[in-house]
Formats: C-alpha cells, structure tokens, sequence
C-alpha cells in the first residue's frame, strides 16, 4: 500500500490500489482498500491489519503446498487381528450361540433341508453305521486319512500360514493364518460344550443305540468341524484359486467320511459337524477379512505348477525346484 499526495486534489490523500501475491503461487488478494479514501478510513484499515496478516499467512501456506496435494488428516490407528484376537473369539461366541435371534426369513433356505436331513439320518444312525460291520483295514486307513481334521493338524496349518505370512510380508497368507485358527477356535468351543449337553455315545459304544444322554462325546464331529472351519477359509481367502478351493473342500470331505467308515461317529454327528465348521469358517471370513487385499489383486495369483532347473556347478549338483503357485 502507497499513499501519494496530489497537488492537483487539493491535499486530499489517495491510496492506490495494491495487489499483493504471495511466493510461490499464483492466487493473489485483490485491492484491499478502495480509492479516495480519508483519514479515517486510514485508521480504520489499520485496525483490521491483524485479518489482513491473517490472509496473508494463509496465502502463503496454501502456496507452499505442491500443485493438486491435499491435506491429509492424521490416520485413526487400528488394532491389528493379532490384539483384537481374543476379543474377536468372544464376539464370535456371543454371535454364534444367538444364532436364532440373527435367522431371517430367507435362512429357511438352508435350516429346513440341514433339519430334514439332519432327522432323518438320527431315526436312521444305527442301521446305517451297523452295516459298515468291523473291517480291520478300512478302520486303519479310515483313521489316518481322518487325522487331517485333527485339532493338531489344522492348527499347525493355520500356523503355518501365519508365520509364513509374517516372514514373506504377505498380508493374505498372514491374514488366512489369524483367521484359521480363530475358526479353529470357535470350532472347539461350540464342538466341546454340544458333546458335554448331547452325550451321545459312538458307534461301537453302548451297543451302537446312538441314543442321547446316555453319556458320550459323539454329537457332533469335532474333525468334521475343524476341517470345514479350515476349509472355509483356505476357500474363500483364495476364491482365485480353483485349485485351492478343490483341495480345501476334498480333504474336508474325506476327513468327514473317514470319520463314519472308521465309526467313529455317526452320520447325523458329521451333517452337524460339517455344516458347523463351515458356518463358522464363513463367517469368521466375512467378518474379519481386510477388504484392502480381495482374492487376485497380487501380481503371482496365477494358479500352477513350475518346474525350474537348478545346477550348481562347485558342488556338482543338477536338481530342479517344483514351485506351486496357489
């Protein structure tokens, strides 16, 4: 702002106009006092010098930000699956045995033929499970293939996916661990207090009567549970993988029907088991799933076998490395 005195206007003091830019950018404040002005409009712009500075400042901040960047406010830090797991489990519980409060109409989908299904095959357990008769070596291959829904086997393989999900930095593989074995969890829970209220006999116990209440831990299949668990979210973890979802469901499949040809259970106690872990599985998924890594988005999701060819010359070795993509 200049004042100039113009002997032509009698004294009277002028104020040109000023347009002043702030560095760096190309925004500017327009002409701050108006023209032929007095005294008094002198002291008054001079009281509203603090907004002027004020303006100014903001002129000046807004020009020190590079071209098109906007402020970002301060991210909201979140728990990680690792300290919300607890916490998650008993949510899951809480969920799982309000279940009839959460039924809408259209779960009568599912609930009328798993009911219809579920009472045929108790009135029908003991015919069924005494005709398979005491075969020495299907029972021993029974077992074995059984084993996979084993609460060892499953959460040695949810380990192992989260630990080697933490070493390669993959948030997927570490997020299918964490998950895996919550469902495990669940799974042992709602498996160990159904067995302790049903107390339902095996097949080779108390004449194979399959009655209830008579003190038992046959209903429902806890290997049929903990398989399912696992395979709902190997499944829905790599729904890009068609390969992955076979393997998941076919080894829970044969884990659930080893269980009734090594009778071990009957085949009311694994349509439950089955139809619980993989109840369980999907909704620990799409529960707790971290939408920012959706099956497909990594660069190697592309499914298959590679075969590379491996010779190390100093130590006089010729091999080749199998690597599957999954």
């Amino acid at each position: 702002m200049t004042l100039t005195k113009d002997a032509n206007r009698q004294g009277k003091v002028a104020i040109q106009p000023k347009r002043i830019v702030s560095p760096g950018t190309s925004r500017d404040i327009h002409t701050l006092f108006a023209q032929g002005g007095s005294q008094a409009l002198l002291c008054s712009s001079m009281k509203s010098f603090p907004l002027v500075l004020v303006l100014i400042a903001g002129c000046v901040a807004v020009g020190a930000q590079t071209p098109g960047e906007k402020p970002t406010p301060a991210p909201t830090p979140t728990p990680s699956l690792e300290r919300r797991f607890l916490k998650n489990v008993l949510d899951d519980q809480a969920h799982i045995w309000t279940l009839p409060v959460h039924l809408k109409g259209n779960d009568a989908a599912w609930i009328a033929p798993l009911g219809l299904f579920t009472g045929v095959f108790i009135a029908t357990d003991k015919e069924t499970a005494g005709a398979l008769g005491d075969n020495s070596t299907r029972i021993r291959i029974s077992r074995r293939i059984s084993t996979f829904g084993s609460l060892y086997t499953t959460s040695g393989i949810a380990a192992a996916f989260y630990i080697t999900g933490r070493q390669i930095s993959d948030p997927r593989v570490r997020e299918t661990g964490l998950l895996a074995f919550e469902a495990t969890l669940d799974g042992v829970i709602v498996s160990e207090v159904l067995k302790a209220v049903t107390q339902r006999p095996r097949p080779q116990e108390k004449n194979g009567s399959g009655r209830f209440f008579q003190g038992g831990r046959s209903f429902p299949s806890g290997h049929a549970i903990n398989s399912w668990a696992l395979a709902s979210i190997l499944a829905h973890e790599y729904g890009d993988s068609r390969t992955m979802q076979i393997l998941s469901y076919g080894v829970a499949s044969a884990v659930s029907i080893s269980r009734f040809t090594a009778r071990e259970h009957f085949l009311s106690d694994i349509l439950v088991g089955s139809a619980i872990g993989y109840g369980i599985g999907t909704y620990v998924y799409h529960k707790r799933h971290d939408a920012r890594n959706p099956p497909g988005t990594r660069s190697d999701s592309q499914t298959g076998w590679t075969i590379v060819p491996h010779y190390n010359r100093e130590a006089k070795f010729i091999g080749a490395r199998v690597i599957w993509r999954f």
